[in-house]
């Protein structure tokens, strides 16, 4: 092994584990029939210029197995918490009393349980292709050192296979992930 260059595996393991903890909270915000605080985490609401989490703009409760509500603190904010929640894909229609908004959950029927793995689908695949770019990033980074002279041949193919079996274990954990929250969407 050459002394000159040592590839920080450490960090792209981070970067990897990024991505999941990323997915992980993607997942956590799809429904499964009960009502969580955490199914609006990636809603945004376009609030004083800027996008903010609904979190930031009122206080998130769960007085009941099926509904949420949302204590908005600035009345003026009311419309838009409204607006963002309509649009966000989540299938909950916003019920305004006041300040307060509430979210019913309703029971999950088999065309929305459908659609939402299809919704958990594309979140591992985001999962997958940022796990990617991390992998393609440790390449070039063993590449520029191949071509800088520092690596020989049998290091840069030892340092490629390092990177190919992180991003393989990584990939094959997004993909049992993303089983287990199917099966728990499709769990009736």
């Amino acid at each position: 092994m050459s002394d000159e260059f040592m590839l920080d595996t450490d960090d792209l393991e981070r970067r990897m584990e990024g991505a999941m903890a990323n997915l992980r909270t993607e997942f956590a915000s799809l429904r499964t029939g009960r009502a969580s605080g955490s199914m609006l985490e990636p809603v945004m609401v376009d609030a004083y210029g800027s996008m903010t989490p609904i979190n930031q703009v009122g206080t998130v409760n769960v007085p009941e197995p099926r509904m949420v509500t949302i204590n908005v603190w600035d009345k003026s904010l009311v419309g838009k918490v409204e607006k963002a929640i309509r649009e966000s894909g989540l299938g909950i229609n916003p019920q305004l009393n006041g300040t307060i908004i509430m979210l019913p959950i309703p029971e999950l029927n088999e065309e929305r349980r459908r659609e939402l793995t299809k919704v958990a689908g594309h979140y591992a695949e985001h999962a997958r292709v940022s796990i990617r770019n991390v992998r393609r990033d440790g390449m070039d980074q063993i590449k520029k050192a191949k071509s800088d002279g520092d690596v020989s041949e049998d290091d840069q193919k030892f340092w490629e296979a390092e990177v190919q079996e992180l991003t393989d274990k990584m990939i094959k954990v997004v993909d049992e992930a993303l089983e287990n929250k199917q099966s728990e969407i499709m769990q009736v």
